[in-house]
């Protein structure tokens, strides 16, 4: 079986570019299609793959502001060529599955989530902008809209990180999807320091991560907080932080395991499709304080992984802070539970699924025989 691999852009490290890496073990050797390929800001494990850019990797610019590049990117992945690849695996979450497979091929989308500026986060995000930004936005998104749905009838099987992204796969798609949860290096984050007197935020800052209600609570009540990450709110963010805030910034995979290792709890207030930071923090053996709704659901466990809260606002967070700190936590049991979405458990999960839609695809192409892969 000869395989592809599709990927939005590789120009900063995410959940999404992890999931990439875990299809590049499955898969070894096979080529990455991409819009953007920046290896400078990647660590090392990309550096060896078989990476190849859309002709967007050779406009002035183009790998520091590649988001800015969305209007050309449906043209970039359709002109991407995949003739001759019997499986076409694509990490969508905002063009990669508009990829143009040939017509005796099986292409699996797995879907952190359909475009968030082109679907939910619509009017949020044009909301932020200048009204002549506006005028532009509106139409633009409406074509991409148009686009996301044709192209959607690209794919053959998808697969959500969440049963939240399932629902809107079938909602703006008219598809169902399997759900797999996205991975952890579950043994990467195995802790058996004893727990700080600090909250940390691991984050990029970003409106929608709702890192702001972390650092009033944290301001209002003088408990000591820890941000990681960078972002457009960072200045802003910090202007409005007191004291006991501290902002750390980036940090390197193995920075950011040691600051779950000194944290009491991880706070995590955003409404998330998934969210892999509180499956981190609880293999590091450390609770979350997450908003109840989005992905959380399907991780916190309220009581035995960490606390729930009702509403975004400052002060459903503090009661939930508070309510954290009045409850006993197991550290094996949360290890435990988060070693459930350890890498092998996501691989094991994608093998299967992929297996049994490749012998029904092959049913239907009587002539080709099963390649082992």
């Amino acid at each position: 079986m000869k395989v592809a691999l599709v990927h939005e852009w590789l120009a900063t490290l995410g959940g999404s570019e992890r999931v990439l890496l875990a299809f590049a073990r499955m898969f070894p050797g096979a080529p990455v299609f991409t819009s953007i390929y920046d290896p400078e800001r990647l660590p090392a494990e990309f550096h060896g793959l078989d990476v190849r850019p859309s002709f967007l990797q050779n406009l002035p610019g183009a790998r520091k502001r590649h988001q800015a590049l969305l209007p050309l990117m449906p043209l970039a992945f359709e002109q991407h060529d995949l003739r001759g690849y019997d499986l076409v695996l694509s990490s969508h979450h905002a063009c990669a599955k508009g990829v143009i497979a040939m017509a005796d091929a099986l292409h699996v989308s797995y879907v952190h989530t359909p475009m968030r500026y082109a679907w939910d986060l619509t009017h949020e995000y044009q909301a932020t902008l200048s009204a002549p930004k506006r005028l532009l936005a509106a139409p633009l998104l409406h074509y991409l809209r148009g686009w996301d749905v044709t192209s959607s009838l690209r794919v053959d099987r998808y697969v959500a990180n969440s049963r939240l992204v399932a629902g809107r796969i079938a909602k703006h798609y008219r598809r169902e999807a399997s759900v797999v949860h996205p991975p952890i290096d579950a043994a990467r984050f195995a802790n058996q320091q004893a727990p700080g007197e600090h909250y940390l935020v691991v984050s990029r800052l970003v409106p929608y991560k709702r890192v702001d209600l972390a650092v009033a609570a944290a301001t209002q009540t003088g408990r000591r907080l820890r941000v990681v990450g960078d972002g457009p709110l960072y200045k802003q963010l910090k202007a409005q932080a007191g004291p006991t805030v501290e902002f750390l910034g980036h940090l390197t995979d193995a920075q950011v395991q040691q600051q779950y290792a000194e944290s009491r709890a991880l706070l995590f207030p955003g409404f998330e499709d998934f969210g892999l930071t509180p499956l981190e923090a609880m293999a590091s053996g450390r609770p979350v304080v997450a908003y109840g709704r989005g992905g959380a659901l399907e991780t916190v466990v309220d009581g035995v992984t960490g606390v729930l809260f009702a509403e975004q606002t400052v002060e459903s967070l503090i009661g939930a802070m508070a309510r954290l700190e009045a409850t006993a936590f197991a550290p094996e049991a949360m290890a435990r539970h988060a070693g459930g979405y350890d890498g092998a458990v996501f691989e094991a999960a994608m093998r299967g699924l992929i297996d049994g839609w490749w012998r029904e695809h092959l049913e239907r192409l009587p002539t080709r025989e099963l390649a082992a892969w």
